[in-house]
């Protein structure tokens, strides 16, 4: 056993587990606000659903105007800088919720904070790149998606007994301690060194018109806008479907995030191990095939239960969603660096995040309106969706090269 525990270890330097502290820190700050922002802005202020989803995909749009440039500063200036500033945003946008009244103000700070996100990922996944070996790049982006579920399950279980619909003071409080953890990232950047800018004298200078003309990179991309639209994006309106629907109070809905956190948190690094020297393209297939089960699983809950039942059946979901999880970090992220010449990494993290940010458009846009009309429906287009992106990583694998189809063992 003793052998076994020491096996899992990821081997990652210093930096990366620095770097690390200070994303848990920002993750529980997102866990105690963001599983309840629909709540909050539907059941306290007092906003249609579907205009929620609305602002919600407002935000990923601002990120999405905002990415092509991150790629690019952070490709001239390094990762570290544009995190900082980045984190700065986010802090003003998500800290000046509790002053929305209208929907437009709620729609100018979730902008503020999606320009915020936009330089978020490209920047902090450039530098966890430039921070590891490449052979360990996979256990890297494991350790991060251990670090970011372990502080939104602990910040979702927080939040779950600080909000309360009955006091618009108990989101204050929410939105506040995101603002603090997200500045408290800004200064653990003080102690990660930046790996330097690679050098581009003698070559010709970055265009993301090379991005472009990767068709397996641009392929990769195409079907992770299906994962998060059809994945990340609706477990996230699983709080406002939990509490309308099967009368969930938000003290449970806490403990449903909890649960799947502690689902990735047991299970990410022995599942990591396991990938070791197996197909990525088939690992996130199976990935779909697990969330499948889950938004199932969900339905059931919402159709034949109420109340503490319901939760219980929902927690369920959330583990099962929270084991496919485990598939898609280690493969998505470590294959876009593999894929990416260190010279525009920043521009192919860039489009990497934004396809996250299309799909975090596209879902709770989409999802707000079938809530609104027939939530039930919500996770049958759901699994649906993830079956046709499990049959499309399975198409993309053979045009993969070789020595990029296996995970590094």
């Amino acid at each position: 056993m003793l052998d076994y525990l020491r096996s899992l270890d990821p081997r990652l330097p210093r930096s990366v587990w620095t770097m690390e502290a200070g994303g848990l820190a920002n993750a529980f700050g997102n866990g105690l606000a963001f599983p309840f922002l629909f709540i909050y802005l539907h059941n306290v202020r007092g906003f249609g659903l579907d205009t929620v989803g609305l602002i919600v995909a407002a935000s990923a749009v601002a990120g999405i105007v905002t990415i092509p440039f991150s790629g690019v500063l952070v490709d001239r200036l390094g990762g570290r800088p544009v995190l900082a500033v980045s984190l700065v945003l986010l802090a003003v946008g998500y800290g000046l919720l509790p002053l929305v009244r209208e929907p437009w103000h709620a729609l100018v700070l979730m902008a503020v904070g999606g320009v915020g996100n936009g330089a978020f990922w490209p920047s902090q996944s450039t530098l966890l790149a430039g921070l590891t070996p490449p052979a360990r790049r996979h256990a890297a982006y494991a350790l991060q998606r251990v670090t970011r579920n372990l502080g939104i399950g602990l910040g979702g279980l927080s939040g779950g007994l600080i909000a309360t619909t009955e006091s618009s003071s108990s989101y204050t409080v929410l939105f506040a301690l995101d603002a603090v953890t997200f500045l408290v990232f800004v200064v653990v950047l003080w102690f990660v060194p930046d790996p330097p800018v690679p050098s581009q004298a003698g070559e010709p200078r970055g265009r993301y018109l090379e991005v472009l003309r990767d068709r397996v990179f641009l392929g990769v991309v195409g079907l992770n806008v299906l994962f998060v639209g059809a994945g990340y994006a609706m477990f996230e309106l699983l709080p406002v479907y939990a509490k309308n629907e099967a009368g969930v109070a938000e003290r449970a809905i806490g403990v449903i995030f909890f649960v799947n956190t502690l689902a990735i948190v047991l299970a990410q690094l022995p599942l990591v191990k396991l990938l070791e020297g197996r197909r990525r393209m088939r690992a996130l297939a199976l990935m779909t095939v697990i969330w499948t089960v889950a938004w199932l699983v969900i339905l059931a809950g919402g159709l034949w239960f109420e109340a503490a039942a319901a939760a219980l059946v929902f927690g369920i979901g959330a583990v099962v969603f929270g084991i496919g999880e485990c598939f898609h970090g280690p493969n998505q992220g470590a294959l876009v660096a593999d894929l990416a010449p260190e010279r525009l990494r920043g521009r192919y993290m860039a489009f990497s995040t934004l396809s996250w940010e299309v799909g975090f458009a596209i879902g709770p846009a989409v999802g707000g309106i079938v809530l609104d009309r027939s939530p039930n429906a919500l996770w049958v287009l759901a699994a649906v969706t993830c079956l046709v992106a499990g049959l499309g990583a399975l198409a993309l694998e053979r045009h993969l090269a070789p020595e990029l189809r296996l995970t590094p063992a």
